[in-house]
């Protein structure tokens, strides 16, 4: 094999929004992640990706994505590599470009967890093998991969369902708007005025697959799943305070449960802040389902890993 040949035995792929695969791809994906999770509750051992080794790179500090994509990859047979903009070059004054070149050279894979979404485009530009968004300030595609997941799980197809988003148009919002579009579900989006989805920065075609309430009760009229995020996430913080303000009729609570669907379920990506963007008795709960969503997202990372590395599988 040339020394400048890609490491990896399908043509390089990344996995930057959720709009990067098709809905065909998905559907491969969560049958995967189903029959990966099947073989981990059983403890049958599948390693398909033995001497394969993730690259993690955490610009944002983290427990579920962390945890997730390094017991998931070793559960594949894989190994991992942490890295930190403290602890590499990363941090300091060596370019995206380089970084990439470099690191791409020695692992397979590349997980990154970062602010800006240019950061991870040009990473990836520079990349010989598939990167993960693990996080960016604009997406998180991850984690309503594990979402959509956990709802086929307890619910069966979301094709044609109501998802209703409260709170804040962050990252969440815009990747649930993105699976939207390309899934065939709605979103009912309510945000505190100034703190709206750009559809623009969603990279929407249309406005066709959501709606937006000024009231937060009626986006979750009749909705199949309510969710929602913290009201500040990570490199906000100097915004805490007015948002607490901003956001004070966010919280989901019992009312908004009660005039979803008898059988809605109710989800959250966690950390969650009983009493700010959601009520104990919600969280805690007979209609949710953050625990599952949570294990889940090591499940589907799986199953995304292995698809990104070794193309269709269906073992």
């Amino acid at each position: 094999m040339s020394p400048t040949a890609p490491l990896t035995t399908v043509p390089v792929r990344h996995y930057l929004q959720f709009s990067d695969l098709s809905a065909e791809e998905y559907a491969h994906l969560f049958a995967r992640a189903a029959e990966i999770k099947r073989k981990f509750k059983a403890y049958e051992k599948y390693h398909p990706l033995a001497d394969r080794t993730l690259a993690m790179i955490f610009e944002k500090a983290s427990t579920r994505t962390r945890v997730s994509f390094e017991a998931g990859m070793y559960q594949l047979g894989g190994s991992v590599v942490h890295l930190t903009t403290g602890d590499s070059q990363l941090g300091r004054a060596e370019p995206i470009e380089d970084s990439a070149r470099v690191i791409s050279r020695m692992t397979d894979l590349v997980m990154i967890r970062t602010y800006g979404q240019d950061k991870i485009e040009k990473f990836a530009q520079y990349s010989r093998v598939p990167v993960i968004n693990g996080l960016t300030n604009e997406f998180h595609p991850c984690q309503i991969l594990a979402d959509i997941f956990t709802y086929i799980e307890h619910r069966g197809s979301i094709q044609g369902k109501v998802v209703a988003w409260v709170g804040d148009g962050n990252n969440m919002a815009n990747t649930w708007l993105q699976a939207a579009e390309l899934l065939g579900f709605t979103v009912h989006l309510s945000t505190p005025s100034g703190y709206e989805v750009d559809q623009a920065v969603a990279g929407l075609r249309s406005s066709a697959s959501y709606k937006v309430f000024k009231d937060p009760q009626d986006a979750c009229q009749g909705a199949d799943l309510v969710t929602t995020d913290v009201w500040t996430s990570m490199g906000f913080e100097a915004e805490n305070e007015a948002r607490k303000k901003a956001f004070a009729d966010w919280c989901v609570d019992t009312d908004m449960m009660q005039v979803a669907q008898p059988d809605a379920l109710f989800m959250h990506c966690l950390p969650a802040h009983r009493g700010e963007e959601v009520s104990a008795e919600v969280i805690d709960g007979p209609q949710s389902v953050v625990w599952d969503e949570a294990e889940n997202r090591m499940h589907v990372q799986k199953a995304l890993m292995e698809f990104l590395l070794l193309g269709r599988v269906s073992a």
